[in-house]
């Protein structure tokens, strides 16, 4: 779906098809160089960063593993509760393996931080974070990314697996969902 044919329901394009295409081919030539030579596990964050791992996987010229890990601490608000329920765990057992977990979006930090500290306590060799987005100006808790794409201003934004009540993430590119929406 085109920005454009919801454009009554957005108040800014924040980034376009083409800008994230772009940005996800850089980082995946960071990612190859610092892997090279290594088995590489991608973990998903569902639903949100289907676009974005996809998208990563496709772009990369290494093999990889994939594999996709659903937590929730949003519900239905467009804000982070910062309780995290797992609602669907890994297949894969990480031990020893190198591991790089793919986002979405980096907004409260609280979500984030409780997946790298729950899966590096399943003894990888290795744990890094892909984020497509960040919110510097929504950070409550500190969390170490090796590859951000984008930082975006603190906005409710949709687009790109980026979702309000399971609606918009389809779109092609990143936008600031308009307050009348989920007022």
């Amino acid at each position: 779906m085109e920005l454009a044919d919801v454009a009554d329901d957005l108040t800014e394009v924040l980034l376009t098809e083409v800008q994230i295409h772009d940005k996800i081919a850089e980082l995946a030539r960071r990612v190859e160089h610092d892997y090279a030579g290594e088995r590489l596990l991608l973990v998903g964050v569902l639903k949100g960063a289907v676009m974005v791992m996809a998208d990563v996987a496709r772009e990369l010229k290494i093999h990889v593993d994939m594999d996709w890990m659903a937590v929730s601490s949003y519900g239905m608000s467009t804000e982070s509760s910062g309780v995290v329920r797992i609602l669907k765990d890994l297949d894969s057992d990480l031990t020893g393996r190198h591991v790089l977990i793919v986002e979405d979006i980096i907004d409260s930090g609280l979500t984030l931080s409780w997946l790298r500290a729950n899966l590096a306590s399943r003894g990888p060799a290795s744990l890094e974070i892909l984020a497509l987005l960040r919110k510097p100006d929504a950070v409550k808790v500190a969390v170490d990314v090796k590859y951000i794409g984008f930082d975006i201003p603190n906005a409710f934004v949709v687009g790109y697996g980026l979702d309000f009540a399971e609606k918009y993430r389809n779109l092609r590119g990143v936008a600031v969902l308009a307050p009348h929406v989920y007022e």
